[in-house]
């Protein structure tokens, strides 16, 4: 392998392999962690450390770079990267230099990101960044912020680089009817982000603004509001869920088509009901963070409807997963355990997300650990499970080589109890009364053995993950050869050789009336 070559690529293919292995860094240290926290929680009072700060610290670094570290670029960055191209028939992405550009303004954050471990002061604002704390705290507020800016500018150019490349390099015939899910999910994420990613990186600025230039747009003792910041935060944040969940769940589709052998259930219901729906009123839900903050009547009841109106697009796309199943010829290799178990813990995180959008219930829930377990099931380790799915989905594609099947089903098991363990008994404490973010709960010792196996949960999960990443390493290494399609798909990405060469055909492929990805007989 020439480092060089890897260093100044522009090919799209390489700049997602490298998404992919710096997410997969972040995630191991945003795991790390969450591991410290556990373990820190594991007994009452000081177990690994005796400073609160470092608590602050953990929880900030596994928040921020498991979101912007590796969730986000690992969706947008490595899967739109390797797989949008090919399945759209396009020999690059439109502007290759920028996309280059993309990705090592993303290794910088990363580094940034990391830096948080080595430097006297690091940010202890959690991953929120809430004032009044983060303009008095003695951390370095400024890491936070230029750490943001810089994930937040290596998301905005990719995803003017996708759009553009989607609308004006699609193989000839390939109409917009016939786009794979995954791009729609994809094309509607980026939306999203060039909407919200200037907001998010507006709130963090003026933050620094405040504690370093002397401003006060945060200090309610010269005229500032801290509920602004509020405000503008989860104006990007909660759109940000849908960021993450819309390329996920088009990665899911993916794989439950190949594997069921069926069409999606009503492509046009899928993409114009659910997609479309998810990025017209993904930006009329954030309230709904801020209940317990205090609002007129009248804003808290009408973001309470638009909640719940969410949930009928995001069912939508449910309801087409499960009518893809409906008497489909279903084999059950790791990518489609994986996808399963994906709709199995988004089941459960959005079924225990109805009464986060009711004020009444919401106001004792939303500060408890409840909604640290339903966040989870919804977003965290679904999303999670899902890049999981997709990279043992399109691994014999990037690698020309296949996985061992029997490690990857064990460590599907493996993190799936794991998972279970963690977060059904976080909800649990959680309408129990137990509140989250706190460091020490020796007023709350009942929940002393609820934390214990919480603890043991995530070191469970953390072995599945390993085991998963070893997989990957071994199979990548002297995996035995897989073949162009062992998977039997009928999108666009299989019909060239794994790996794809530079350029990705000899020709482009030109399409011929009546061409889908999905052409499958349903049963």
């Amino acid at each position: 392998m020439n480092i060089k070559e890897w260093i100044f690529t522009t090919d799209h293919k390489r700049v997602g392999i490298l998404y992919l292995i710096g997410s997969i860094t972040a995630f191991a240290v945003a795991g790390v962690m969450a591991l410290l926290m556990r373990a820190e929680l594991s007994t009452i009072g000081p177990t690994i450390t005796s400073n609160p700060s470092n608590y602050n610290v953990w929880l900030y670094a596994h928040g921020a770079v498991m979101i912007l570290g590796f969730q986000i670029p690992a969706l947008t960055g490595f899967f739109a990267n390797y797989c949008i191209p090919l399945m759209i028939g396009a020999k690059d992405v439109a502007f290759p230099r920028v996309n280059a550009l993309s990705v090592w303004l993303f290794y910088v954050g990363i580094i940034l990101a990391v830096l948080t471990f080595f430097i006297p002061d690091p940010p202890d604002v959690m991953w929120t960044g809430y004032p009044p704390y983060s303009t008095i705290s003695t951390g370095n507020t400024a890491l936070y912020t230029f750490t943001v800016l810089i994930l937040g500018f290596a998301s905005i150019i990719g995803g003017v680089n996708f759009l553009t490349t989607v609308a004006y390099m699609r193989a000839p015939g390939l109409k917009w009817g016939k786009l794979n899910i995954f791009v729609w999910c994809t094309l509607g994420a980026f939306v999203l982000q060039l909407i919200f990613v200037p907001v998010l990186g507006t709130a963090v600025t003026l933050i620094s603004f405040d504690k370093y230039l002397g401003t006060h747009f945060f200090d309610p003792a010269a005229g500032g509001d801290v509920l602004t910041y509020q405000n503008l935060f989860w104006f990007y944040s909660h759109p940000a869920v849908y960021v993450i969940f819309l390329p996920f769940i088009g990665v899911i589709y993916e794989i439950v088509t190949t594997f069921a052998k069926n069409p999606p259930f009503n492509y046009k219901m899928v993409v114009y009901g659910g997609i479309f729906g998810i990025v017209g009123l993904s930006g009329e839900v954030w309230v709904h963070h801020l209940y317990t903050s205090g609002m007129a009547d009248w804003i808290r009841i009408g973001m309470m409807v638009t909640t719940l109106m969410i949930s009928v697009p995001v069912g939508l796309m449910v309801i087409g997963l499960a009518g893809t199943l409906y008497k489909g010829s279903i084999t059950f290799e790791t990518p489609m355990l994986y996808a399963l178990g994906v709709m199995f813990l988004f089941l459960i995180g959005g079924l225990t997300g109805i009464p986060l959008a009711v004020t009444s219930l919401t106001v004792h829930l939303s500060r408890s650990y409840y909604v640290v377990g339903h966040f989870h099931y919804v977003m965290a380790v679904a999303g999670t499970f899902a890049i999981f799915a997709g990279v043992y989905y399109w691994f014999p594609k990037m690698t020309g080589r296949m996985y061992n099947e029997r490690w990857g089903k064990i460590g599907f098991w493996i993190t799936f109890i794991g998972t279970n363990i963690v977060f059904w008994t976080m909800m649990d404490i959680g309408v129990k009364g137990m509140p989250r973010r706190y460091y020490d709960y020796s007023h709350m010792s009942q929940f002393e053995g609820a934390h214990q196996l919480m603890t043991i949960g995530a070191i469970i999960l953390g072995i599945g993950f390993v085991i998963a990443l070893i997989n990957w390493i071994v199979g990548a290494i002297k995996g035995p050869k897989a073949g162009e399609n062992p998977w039997g798909s009928k999108s666009l990405e299989w019909t060239t050789v794994s790996p794809p060469p530079h350029g990705n055909w000899p020709s482009p492929p030109v399409l011929e009336e009546g061409w889908s990805p999905y052409a499958y007989r349903r049963a």
